[in-house]
């Protein structure tokens, strides 16, 4: 099967880097990689040695306009590769895959963790045009839930499984001289489609937390998808990006206005507070939240808030060995999402169809 699979962000790369790496394997299967630059993601598919095509190396700017003259120029870009590649099937979480794949009669599956009244505005130009919306079963997708195929998992599981990610505790730390007590600061740039309107850590609130950091005797290493100003700079957590999650495992808190380290943290079992205008409004992170207690949410207006809840993390009684009790209940009731994914894959388009007819099939990929 020729598959050809688009990236946009990095966290789409690592949920399904591991199953590239499984049927790249296999002979029976030629895969193809196109993605365009978005923070370390094409720093991350070098280090894993992947050949792959850059269809929009300039940086896209921050505007609607601009996030629309984007779409048409990766649509531009990747016609012709697909006229010459010819893929029996096209993965992604890109309009481009879903729009393209429906004009070309390409199967494509769209992947995603994020609820439709999220993203509403790209579900509207995406879902009509796809086959299947695949995602943890908890997320919403509108009217479109006869596309849906949801899996017991989340997306961040398909790198962050126990079965896939094995923590290196004392290389990392020596290797980067990390205290055996820190707290990272995770900063986005709140540049995506779905951000408009919605604010992150002030630098005002940002001095508080580093505060609090200091007069609990814990360290602080910041973790910034832009610039950081002078001030900050001696807290630049400064790594390779390959070794981000091997450090946020050891991390003791981690403080964010990041949706995916947040739950990239409580695959790990690492507390995290999120600090974001998102909170409430996101299926998985909810979940994590509230049923598994994994994380906890503040909305955006909240400071004073978030600051009790850090010194109230910072200040509980065997915080690390709760929060991984809570990462193994919460494990328990998935899937190895790697392991679901390959055989997803490799049956395309036969595996949609059983597990729509039934959804319990996917127990033969519980964790154990």
């Amino acid at each position: 099967m020729k598959i050809l699979f688009y990236f946009g962000h990095p966290a789409q790369y690592l949920f399904l880097r591991e199953t590239i790496r499984g049927l790249s394997r296999s002979e029976k299967h030629k895969i193809s990689i196109l993605i365009k630059t978005k923070d370390v993601l094409e720093q991350l598919i070098v280090n894993d040695g992947f050949a792959y095509t850059n269809i929009l190396p300039q940086v896209r700017g921050k505007s609607k306009l601009s996030i629309a003259i984007s779409i048409l120029k990766r649509s531009w870009a990747m016609l012709p590769i697909l006229f010459k590649i010819r893929p029996d099937l096209m993965i992604g979480s890109d309009v481009t895959i879903a729009q393209l794949g429906k004009f070309l009669s390409i199967n494509r599956i769209t992947i995603t963790e994020d609820d439709y009244g999220v993203v509403k505005s790209l579900c509207d130009i995406t879902y009509p045009f796809t086959q299947t919306i695949l995602c943890p079963e908890v997320c919403q997708v509108g009217k479109w839930e006869g596309k849906k195929v949801g899996y017991a998992g989340y997306m961040k599981l398909g790198y962050l499984h126990p079965n896939v990610f094995k923590a290196q505790e004392e290389n990392i730390r020596e290797k980067y001289s990390l205290p055996s007590r820190f707290i990272l600061l995770r900063l986005s740039q709140l540049d995506a489609h779905h951000d408009f309107g919605i604010k992150g850590i002030s630098l005002t609130l940002l001095d508080n937390i580093i505060m609090i950091a200091k007069n609990s005797r814990y360290r602080v290493f910041i973790s910034s998808e832009g610039s950081l100003e002078a001030a900050y700079k001696s807290y630049r957590l400064v790594i390779n990006p390959s070794d981000m999650h091997q450090v946020l495992a050891l991390a003791s808190v981690l403080v964010s206005d990041s949706q995916s380290m947040t739950m990239e943290a409580a695959m790990l079992g690492t507390p995290s507070l999120r600090y974001s205008g998102f909170v409430g409004r996101i299926s998985v992170l909810e979940e994590l939240q509230h049923t598994y207690e994994l994380t906890v949410g503040i909305p955006t207006g909240n400071e004073d808030q978030l600051l009790s809840e850090l010194e109230k993390l910072l200040g509980t009684p065997r915080l690390r060995e709760t929060y991984q009790d809570r990462r193994k209940a919460m494990l328990a009731e998935k899937i190895d999402v790697t392991a679901f994914l390959l055989w997803f894959i490799q049956h395309y388009p036969a595996s949609k169809k059983t597990m729509q007819r039934d959804p319990y099939y996917q127990e033969k990929f519980q964790h154990n």
